[in-house]
C-alpha cells in the first residue's frame, strides 16, 4: 500500500503494480534497444564502417539520421494508438525495435560485405526510429490515462524507472563487457552480445504487453478520434500553445538524455581519453541514482506543483553544464560527479514527462499530438547530439555544445513559465 497525502485528508492507495510493470518492462525493452547503439557506438564504427578517422562520424550520422523518422512514426503510430488503441500501438512498436535489434547483432562486418554493411545497418535503425517514435507517445499517454488524476506524477515516474533501468543494464553491460573481454574480443564479437539480448528480451515484453487492458479514456474518445480529419492540423489551429510547450521544454529535455546517457560515453573515452571501465562505472552509478529518484520526484509534484519542480531544472541545467563539461577527462571520481549531478537534477523533469506531455492535448489527439512534435523535437536536438558534441570535438571546439545546452535550458525555463499548473487535475 502507498500512502498519498492529499491537500485535506490522507488516503491509502495500491498502485497497479502489474499493470505498471507490463507497460514500463515493454518501454524499457524498446529504450535498451535504443540506447545500446550509443553505448556501443566506437565498435559499431570499427566493424561496420569503412576504416578510417571518419568511421565514428558516419556511426553517428547513421544514428542522427534514424531520429528523423522518429517524428513518421510518431504520427503513424500516434494516429494508430488514437483510433485503434494503445495497447496494439504498443505492442507494435516492441516487436519492431527488437526485431531491429536481433538483425544489428548478426549484421556482416564492411570486411565480409563491404558498403552493404553500412546500409543495412540504417534500415534496421529506420525500423527501430519508427517504433520509438511511437513508444514514447504511447506509453506516456497509457500511463497517464490509467493514472488517478492525484498521483499522476507517481505514475507516470513509472516511464523513466523502466527507461533509466534500461540504460543501467546497457551501461552495466558495457563496463561487465569491456572488462571480462578485453578491447580485441569486444570488437570481434562482444560488441554483438547486447543487440541479441535485445531482441530476446522483446519476446519478454511483448508477452507482458498482451496481457494490458485498454485505457478507459480511449474507449470512452475513440469514435471522436475517428471523426477528426486531418489531425495534425488540427493540433496547431486548436492548441498552437501547447504543441510550442512541448517543443520548448523537450528540446532541453531531450538535450539532457543525449547528452548524458549517449554523447558524453564517447567523447569522455575518444576526446578525453578517459578509462572506457571508468566511463562505464561512472554512468552506471549515475543511471542507479537517475533510476532511484523517479519514483520520489513524482510523488513530490504531485504534492506541490509540476511548475515549480520543471523550473528547479532548466535552472539547475543553465548554470551547471558547462562547469560539469570541465570534469569529463580521466578520473573515476569526477566522472561520477558528471553523471550523477547531471542526471540526478534531471530526474524533475523525467519523473512527471508522461504526466506533463499528455496533460497538454485532449484524448483523441493525445498519441499524435505527443507522438508528432515531441519526436520532431527530439529529432533536431538530441538526435543529432552525439554528432555535434563529436564534430565540435574533431574541431578542436568541444565547449561550444555545453553552452548549446546551457541555451536550450534558458529557453526552456522561459517556456515553462507560461504552463499552467495541472497538479491533481483531470485529463481532458
Amino acid at each position: 500500500m502507498v500512502e498519498v497525502v492529499g491537500e485535506d485528508i490522507t488516503e491509502k492507495h495500491r498502485l497497479p503494480v502489474r499493470k505498471l510493470v507490463a507497460a514500463s518492462v515493454g518501454n524499457a525493452v524498446e529504450w535498451y534497444d535504443w540506447t545500446v547503439y550509443a553505448t556501443f557506438s566506437t565498435y559499431i564504427a570499427n566493424a561496420l564502417f569503412e576504416p578510417g578517422s571518419k568511421a565514428l562520424l558516419a556511426t553517428f550520422a547513421t544514428y542522427a539520421l534514424a531520429f528523423f523518422f522518429r517524428p513518421l512514426g510518431g504520427f503513424l503510430l500516434g494516429r494508430f494508438a488514437d483510433t485503434r488503441g494503445r495497447r496494439p500501438a504498443m505492442i507494435l512498436t516492441i516487436v519492431a525495435m527488437a526485431g531491429a535489434s536481433l538483425a544489428i547483432g548478426v549484421l556482416p562486418t564492411f570486411g565480409q560485405v563491404g558498403w552493404l554493411a553500412p546500409v543495412l545497418l540504417l534500415v534496421a535503425r529506420i525500423v527501430q526510429g519508427l517504433s520509438m517514435g511511437g513508444e514514447v507517445s504511447n506509453a506516456s499517454a497509457y500511463l497517464a490515462e490509467i493514472a488517478p488524476s492525484a498521483r499522476r506524477g507517481r505514475y507516470s515516474a513509472f516511464f523513466y524507472i523502466s527507461t533509466g533501468s534500461a540504460v543501467l543494464i546497457a551501461s552495466l553491460l558495457g563496463y561487465s563487457l569491456n572488462s571480462t573481454l578485453g578491447k580485441a574480443a569486444m570488437q570481434d564479437y562482444g560488441w554483438r552480445i547486447p543487440f541479441v539480448i535485445g531482441g530476446v528480451l522483446g519476446l519478454i515484453g511483448l508477452v507482458l504487453r498482451r496481457a494490458l487492458d485498454e485505457t478507459e479514456q480511449f474507449e470512452d474518445n475513440k469514435d471522436k478520434a475517428r471523426r477528426l480529419t486531418n489531425p495534425l492540423m488540427l493540433t496547431l489551429r486548436q492548441h498552437p500553445k501547447a504543441v510550442g510547450q512541448l517543443i520548448g521544454f523537450t528540446m532541453l529535455s531531450t538535450l539532457c538524455y543525449y547528452t548524458f546517457f549517449s554523447a558524453l560515453t564517447p567523447f569522455a573515452i575518444n576526446t578525453r581519453k578517459a578509462d572506457d571501465s571508468d566511463v562505464f562505472l561512472a554512468l552506471s552509478i549515475g543511471t542507479a541514482l537517475f533510476v532511484v529518484l523517479q519514483y520520489p520526484m513524482g510523488a513530490i509534484a504531485d504534492r506541490f506543483g509540476r511548475k515549480p519542480q520543471l523550473l528547479v531544472w532548466a535552472a539547475a541545467i543553465a548554470v551547471t553544464s558547462y562547469p560539469l563539461s570541465t570534469l569529463v577527462r580521466p578520473g573515476l571520481a569526477n566522472l561520477i560527479v558528471v553523471f550523477c549531478v547531471g542526471l540526478g537534477f534531471y530526474t524533475a523533469m523525467t519523473s512527471i514527462a508522461p504526466a506533463i506531455m499528455s496533460e497538454l492535448f485532449p484524448t483523441e489527439l493525445r498519441g499524435l499530438g505527443i507522438g508528432a512534435w515531441y519526436n520532431l523535437t527530439v529529432a533536431l536536438f538530441g538526435g543529432t547530439a552525439p554528432l555535434v558534441v563529436t564534430a565540435l570535438a574533431d574541431a578542436g571546439a568541444s565547449t561550444i555544445f555545453f553552452w548549446y545546452l546551457t541555451g536550450a535550458a534558458v529557453i526552456a525555463f522561459f517556456v515553462i513559465l507560461t504552463l499552467p499548473e495541472t497538479k491533481g487535475t483531470d485529463l481532458r
